[in-house]
């Protein structure tokens, strides 16, 4: 080593930093994966809730509230995509006059509205998250019961509007339609599953301080 010269050692060094760098990257991206798969479980769709939230591995997820938000955001990812589709065929369909128009339509509203809804709960959870600790209970509990209520707002839209093509005997274009819906109501489900889990914390609290 001692033979090596100057520019041959600092890059050495770089080769050497380069490599723990990237390995520590590595292990960051394991445990994060691995805490994904073990909190999807607690899902009702949890393959869905996997592949979703997958593409935040290479970030630094490792609690409740950091998943949360990443359930949230995958799901209103799929709910603008959605809504992205939907505004394109309608505008198509109201130019031929399409019978499937109206009914199409009318579940672009609601999705609509659930984008809405899903941007609301995200914003709510990042104010909350910033300032948790310095919060009191009572506020704390405004912000879980606001973002509940918009999670829960957008499901209930996103389940309505997929209810609006039933039967076995649809068209390519319903068919199409439906899937994408089910697609938005499933990841929102399995986001208000992960903060439910995220909220149990304070609600184990003040129950346990209630019994104090």
């Amino acid at each position: 080593m001692a033979n090596l010269s100057l520019p041959s050692s600092l890059l050495l060094l770089f080769v050497l930093c380069i490599s723990g760098t990237a390995e520590s990257a590595f292990v960051r991206r394991s445990h994060a994966r691995a805490y994904i798969e073990a909190s999807c479980r607690s899902t009702r769709y949890p393959a869905l809730c996997i592949k979703y939230l997958s593409g935040f591995a290479n970030s630094t997820i490792q609690n409740p509230q950091q998943l949360a938000q990443a359930a949230l955001l995958a799901s209103l990812y799929r709910a603008r995509y959605t809504r992205s589709y939907m505004l394109k065929v309608t505008t198509e369909l109201k130019a031929t006059k399409a019978k499937e128009y109206q009914a199409v339509k009318d579940c672009l509203d609601q999705i609509d509205d659930s984008v809405q809804q899903l941007s609301q709960s995200i914003r709510e959870l990042r104010r909350f998250g910033g300032h948790e600790e310095s919060e009191n209970s009572e506020d704390v509990f405004w912000h879980i019961s606001n973002v509940e209520s918009w999670t829960s707002a957008a499901l209930t839209d996103a389940s309505n509007c997929a209810e609006q093509f039933r039967g076995r005997k649809m068209n390519k274009l319903k068919a199409t339609i439906k899937g994408k819906v089910l697609n938005v109501a499933q990841a929102t489900s399995n986001a208000l599953a992960l903060f439910h889990r995220y909220a149990s914390r304070y609600r184990t609290t003040a129950t346990a301080n209630n019994k104090a």
